[in-house]
């Protein structure tokens, strides 16, 4: 009997939307991908989507305004969404609209052996080299944040530095604040969000820039799914997603 795939739409407490996937266990590797690809795209609000990259690799969707980014592991397929930034060239990074995801299985202990791949001294020290699920955090934070910056060539360990772990917030905006030792929703981010700072160049020859991104990690079943963002960008308010 063939498993069903689920789609799950959902803002979260950054003001960011997420669409997931997951699902389908008997179905493997590309076939999984493209099926999962393909509910994203039939799950649009009037009609089918197509998804584009520019030439950077970043996605975009074809006629729509908004920043997209896109994650995919085993069993789980994730986009975050912006809301529409006209006045921005999504192809171009910008703050208005600087967005990254990334998400990976929890469970996932091979990270551990390749922590110094990605972590620098400094950041080794701030996340314990036997735990699994903070390695992974540390892991999606630096790929989101790879994202956000749109530069594929930038070196993970030194000129993406993470000034502050975030911790595990809930996946949606509803949540109880005595989970969470908090009373509200803006205590409860600033609380969790962790802090990215990242160094890289729009072109070879451009100067080198600076932007300080916000990390809002969550837990979704089997997976951690990270967000990074700039405090600049376009954010949904809570009843527009």
């Amino acid at each position: 009997m063939e498993t069903e795939f689920i789609y799950w739409r959902h803002p979260t407490l950054p003001g960011i939307k997420v669409e997931e996937v997951t699902g389908g266990e008997d179905r493997k590797g590309n076939v999984w991908l493209e099926m999962a690809l393909q509910i994203y795209c039939e799950n649009g609000k009037e009609n089918y989507r197509e998804i584009g990259h520019f030439h950077n690799g970043a996605p975009f969707l074809y006629g729509e305004q908004g920043r997209i980014s896109i994650t995919h592991c085993r069993g789980l397929l994730a986009v975050a969404t912006l809301p529409p930034t006209p006045e921005v060239e999504l192809g171009t990074f910008s703050e208005r609209a600087a967005l990254g995801i990334d998400a990976e299985r929890a469970d996932r202990s091979q990270v551990l052996n390749v922590r110094d791949k990605f972590l620098s001294e400094e950041e080794q020290a701030m996340v314990p080299a036997e735990d699994t699920e903070a390695n992974i955090i540390a892991w999606t934070s630096k790929e989101a944040a790879l994202k956000a910056v749109m530069n594929p060539s930038i070196d993970w360990r030194v000129e993406i530095r993470l000034s502050r772990m975030p911790g595990l917030g809930p996946a949606v905006v509803a949540f109880d604040p005595e989970e969470f030792h908090v009373t509200n929703k803006d205590e409860l981010l600033e609380k969790v969000a962790g802090e990215a700072e990242v160094v890289f160049r729009t072109a070879e020859d451009a100067p080198a820039e600076k932007v300080k991104l916000t990390l809002y990690s969550y837990r979704s079943d089997d997976h951690i799914v990270t967000l990074a963002y700039s405090h600049r960008c376009a954010k949904f308010g809570r009843n527009s997603q």
